[in-house]
């Protein structure tokens, strides 16, 4: 599984190095380092859509406030079926 962030000025003022946190303690918590690859790019060109994040090239938009459930759900959830 390939998770790209956006850390493009945007996406940073929005949370996203907050949202890289939380995905690599989630990651690494659940031990799914040989799984999952993280990343970050920058603009993805939707900067109105919040800090831009795509999981196996499919766009979500997250927050801080939402990592968590984003994580548990799209990543966990397809990691660990």
């Amino acid at each position: 599984m390939k998770i790209t962030v956006c850390i493009g000025s945007s996406c940073h003022l929005k949370g996203s190095h907050q949202v890289i946190r939380t995905l690599q303690q989630g990651i690494a918590a659940h031990h799914l380092e040989d799984l999952v690859q993280l990343g970050g790019t920058f603009c993805m060109s939707r900067c109105q859509e919040g800090v831009c994040v795509t999981v196996d090239d499919v766009f979500h938009s997250v927050t801080p406030d939402t990592a968590q459930a984003f994580f548990d759900e799209h990543v966990l959830g397809k990691a660990r079926p």
